[in-house]
């Protein structure tokens, strides 16, 4: 157990050394956070919403990343992301949905093409009064 305790600290202290002294980090390291979201996670939305986005903390390649809008683990409908949004971010159009659970699930590629990364946004549609 200390073996593998040292083997971690000496692993993120090399990784710390390199982002001191400006050598690049491998791409299986890195992970991309997501700084913004609409719909925010968790939210329940009670106007019909045509517009969904993911806002990154680093350039994405809009071309190899991809919404799709989930209920029940089944795909209600996959949005084309528009290629020409900034950098950072991750756009698309959506019907309007009915009431009920949803996710939307994002997967983007880095500009590099190393590494696909994954993540889901659960959000709630209300029924309208």
């Amino acid at each position: 157990m200390k073996t593998r305790r040292f083997a971690l600290v000496g692993l993120l202290l090399t990784f710390a050394f390199a982002l001191l002294v400006g050598l690049p980090v491998p791409a299986w390291a890195q992970e991309i956070v997501v700084l913004e979201s609409a719909p925010k996670a968790r939210a329940v939305i009670g106007e019909p919403s045509s517009e969904f986005f993911v806002r990154f903390d680093r350039p994405i390649d809009h071309q190899r990343s991809t919404l799709a809008i989930y209920r029940n683990d089944t795909r209600v409908e996959r949005l084309v992301p528009r290629l020409d949004s900034a950098p950072d971010v991750l756009f698309a159009r959506a019907p309007t949905l009915s009431p009920g659970t949803y996710t939307l699930r994002w997967a983007v590629s880095t500009p590099t093409g190393a590494k696909v990364l994954e993540g889901s946004i659960p959000f709630t549609v209300k029924a309208q009064q």
